[in-house]
């Protein structure tokens, strides 16, 4: 089959276009949305299905409909773009056109270099190289097919920036600000995100680490400001400003309407149909649908999921601690298994260490780096570099923790001065802390080391000791015990003005407080096994016809590690692509 041309222009589908997109869809799927509910479609056959309106089935199935596939997106939850929607949308493909008209010095070489070492022999060097060599071509083709652009995120450093290829200024991307007005009525069914932006601004990925700093750095009050800005300019112009997770999960929507691509909304898949050993459709509560070509699972994880959770990952585990879109219960994985697909792992998410906040969990990034703070194990005692990949932190929570010495929960320590300066989650520096973090247990306070100590439950004299002697390593500005601040990552959510060590400073300013530290996640990082075309696989090694999966349905190319940010949607919308182009040109 050659390969279809699309009808938009260099600069993406216009208003128009994605307009007279939306009527093709039909009016029949958009009343049934509007009813939470989808007409029976048993009669209806397409090309490909693609299970799940995430990062990795909307790129599936926008990949598709480009290719002259007759396409048709099954969704479950009410809303389209998954965890994809809810992210701050850093997507990790070295080599893109966007990091290389940045002046990024990236090559096929070091990327590949760096993302061998990064993941090991836990996953085959073909879905590496796949992986490597589709990324670049995926994102210029959502660039041509879609209203998505995207910005590099200038010194936002790959996580292990000292391995040969690694990139100490990054080659990390996300999306441009985009007006949510594209979508007409069908932005009203966006998956909502992770923290809302302030009011009035519009605020990139890139910018968090200048206003977490606002109240102490020049720097952070210009972007700010620029924040600021760009939100007056887009109400002036009458726009919806969408940024990061909800401009990625919009600008493919918006592709597949103009693509023309139906995305049934509150519509579960049940299981797969097998048909002599093929997968020929999927079973839903309205019927079956056929799909000629195969079936492209991008359900996401199982973080909700707490059987499978259970069954698979280390204790202490559950599916409160996870930011993971809610509906991710691992129904695709499941699927797959009875199918005949092999898992791969399955005991690993992508891991970062949490609050659990009332009502939802808090996923730490630059709290855990800035200098002033410390993680302390139940013993009182550091067990990790603070400033390390996130999912790094928790492997070592998991590895270490014992009745003797617990790691889970491990404690976030910080004094007064590091709250009067520092942005923490939502709260601006100075402002107290909401009064159910500490009525939940998520946050405790004293005026005094020892008294803080006996609150959480740590030995006084081993709180004291470590806190003593990481404030020797703060006026020195070398970590001696875990060598905080070396790495250029660590630098990336540190303080500048900060001297000698910008992720070095001491405790010493009552009151202080103490943050529960537990095993979240943005997600299940294990699933199907698949091979460099994203087709599954059985555990001998057989390809199981029709069938193929990408993103957090999958086992992930990173394998038990994170190369950089946007490891999670990068290799998901690029698998997605692979998968589509190979039922395209195998069909």
């Amino acid at each position: 089959m050659t390969r279809s041309t699309s009808s938009s222009s260099p600069q993406g589908p216009s208003r128009r276009a994605v307009l007279r997109g939306a009527a093709v869809t039909g009016g029949a799927l958009v009343a049934g949305a509007a009813l939470g509910s989808v007409p029976a479609r048993a009669a209806i056959e397409y090309d490909v299905v693609v299970i799940g309106a995430g990062a990795a089935g909307m790129t599936a199935a926008l990949t598709a409909a480009r290719r002259g596939l007759r396409t048709v997106v099954i969704e479950k939850a009410p809303t389209f773009g998954g965890s994809a929607a809810r992210s701050g949308a850093g997507i990790w493909i070295p080599n893109n056109e966007v990091i290389l008209a940045a002046g990024v010095p990236d090559t096929p070489a070091k990327a590949a270099a760096y993302l061998a070492r990064v993941v090991g022999g836990t996953v085959p060097i073909e879905r590496q190289q796949a992986f490597l060599a589709a990324g670049p071509a995926m994102l210029s083709f959502v660039m041509r097919n879609s209203p998505l652009r995207f910005r590099f995120m200038d010194g936002y450093s790959d996580y292990y920036p000292e391995l040969p290829g690694g990139m100490p200024n990054g080659r990390s991307i996300e999306p441009a600000q985009l007006d949510g007005n594209l979508l007409g009525a069908e932005l009203a069914r966006l998956n909502g995100p992770y923290i809302p932006t302030p009011a009035g601004m519009v605020v990139h990925s890139a910018d968090y680490k200048w206003l977490t700093l606002a109240a102490v750095n020049p720097k952070g009050l210009e972007v700010s400001a620029a924040c600021l800005l760009r939100g007056t300019e887009a109400a002036l112009r009458g726009e919806k400003p969408l940024t990061m997770g909800q401009s990625l999960a919009a600008g493919l929507r918006a592709g597949l309407l103009a693509a023309g691509v139906p995305v049934l909304l509150n519509t579960p898949m049940l299981d797969l149909i097998v048909e002599s050993g093929r997968v020929t459709g999927v079973s839903t509560p309205s019927g079956p649908v056929s799909a000629r070509r195969g079936v492209i699972i991008g359900s996401g994880g199982f973080e909700h999921n707490a059987a499978m959770r259970a069954r698979f990952q280390r204790q202490p585990i559950g599916t409160s601690w996870t930011v993971g879109a809610e509906a991710n219960t691992g129904d695709g994985i499941a699927a797959g298994e009875r199918a005949g697909a092999a898992l791969d792992l399955m005991d690993d998410a992508w891991w970062g260490p949490s609050i659990p906040l009332p009502g939802e969990p808090y996923f730490c990034l630059a709290e855990r780096t800035l200098p002033g703070c410390i993680l302390v194990n139940g013993n009182g005692v550091r067990f990790v570099n603070e400033g390390a990949p996130y999912s790094d932190v928790v492997h070592v929570m998991y590895d270490r923790n014992s009745a003797t010495a617990p790691h889970i929960p491990a404690w976030l320590i910080v004094d007064q001065h590091y709250r009067n300066k520092y942005l923490f989650r939502d709260v601006a520096p100075l402002l107290p802390l909401p009064a159910s973090w500490f009525a939940g247990g998520a946050a405790y306070k004293a005026w005094s080391i020892e008294q803080l100590a006996q609150q959480i439950g740590v030995p006084q004299a081993a709180l004291r000791g470590t806190v003593s002697r990481f404030n020797g390593f703060a006026a020195t500005g070398r970590d001696l015990d875990f060598r905080r601040g070396d790495s250029a990552y660590d630098r990336y959510y540190a303080d500048p003005l900060v001297r000698p060590n910008p992720c070095l400073a001491p405790l010493w300013l009552p009151p202080f407080y103490a943050f529960r530290i537990v095993p979240g996640d943005l997600g299940t990082k294990g699933g199907m096994r698949t091979d460099a075309r994203a087709r599954v696989l059985r555990a001998d090694g057989s390809v199981i016809p029709g069938l193929y999966a990408a993103g957090n349905a999958s086992g992930a190319v990173m394998g038990h590690s994170y190369a950089g940010s946007g490891s999670t949607i990068g290799p998901a919308m690029t698998f997605g692509y692979v998968a589509a182009n190979d039922l395209a040109d195998t069909g």
